[in-house]
């Protein structure tokens, strides 16, 4: 089989569209569907089915996709691997990270690494801990920043930081004297926070359904300076890292009755090619974590 055909059919795939695929993948729009047909043809089977608006996959093109992007991805880091043989390096890492850890922890981490290797490109993505997790699998980035629990098989991780969620408030809220708070009190407030897919959700979601409490989300959002700004404003009450909370004016941090602590790790693919420079920078993290 054509591994060409593949990236083609995996192309198409994405944008469910012959035409926005043909333009990613810089070929005329009739050759990419001569390509698609060539492929259905020598496999005997209807990967596509075709309307105007759009394409979409037949269960037979389902199956085919998953080993699709596997054989793609085994050739990129094949080809990747040869060039640095050669003594080329990749000379950039692709970085998933989840707001607050962007913000808070890894700043002073990435100007450090940077100073060391100042040829090296960094290329930070902000995500949710779900969606680094399936792009850390899918092999659109290197490295991610997520919970070190319910690790898939294919990943591989290195246990980074814990640290405990705190009920974050304004102030001159009614909550700011206490010294911890149970969490019927913290679900009872109104409450700004991240979106379905970040770890702070997750858990909290969590708590709501083993404690059969009601969450009253009046905000979401996921970014984190809207998140303190709304709290700053006494609009809202949220949840957050306690490395996220220790240096910002205006907000006290409640620890919960029932503490609460997140592992944090940094994760790869187990199977997959990790760069010079991703290796240099997995590294240069667990000697300074």
């Amino acid at each position: 089989m054509d591994t060409r055909l593949l990236t083609y059919f995996a192309a198409v795939a994405k944008y469910q569209n012959i035409t926005h695929a043909a333009n990613a993948l810089h070929i005329a729009q009739p050759a990419l569907s001569v390509a698609i047909k060539k492929l259905e043809a020598q496999l005997e089977l209807e990967l596509f089915r075709r309307n105007e608006r759009k394409i979409t996959l037949t269960h037979e093109g389902e199956i085919l996709l998953v080993h699709a992007k596997q054989i793609i991805q085994q050739l990129d880091d094949a080809t990747l691997a040869m060039k640095e043989l050669r003594g080329l390096e990749k000379g950039e890492v692709r970085l998933g990270v989840p707001s607050i850890m962007g913000s808070y922890y890894f700043p002073d981490v990435l100007m450090a690494f940077k100073s060391r290797y100042p040829k090296l490109k960094l290329i930070i993505i902000d995500a949710g801990a779900q969606s680094i997790q399936k792009m850390l699998l899918d092999g659109e980035i290197d490295l991610g920043i997520i919970q070190a629990r319910n690790l898939p098989e294919a990943l591989d991780s290195e246990h980074l930081i814990r640290s405990q969620m705190v009920a974050v408030v304004n102030t001159e809220h009614e909550f700011a004297d206490k010294k911890s708070l149970t969490y019927a009190e913290f679900f009872s407030q109104e409450l700004v926070m991240f979106k379905k897919g970040y770890f702070h959700r997750e858990k909290l979601d969590d708590i709501c359904r083993q404690e059969k409490l009601t969450a009253d989300f009046s905000f979401e959002t996921n970014l984190l300076a809207v998140i303190l700004k709304i709290v700053k404003r006494d609009f809202a009450i949220t949840a957050l890292l306690e490395l996220a909370t220790e240096k910002e004016p205006d907000i006290i941090s409640i620890p919960f009755e029932e503490p609460i602590f997140l592992d944090i790790s940094i994760a790869w693919r187990k199977k997959g090619y990790l760069s010079k420079a991703d290796r240099a920078f997995l590294e240069f993290v667990k000697q300074n974590h």
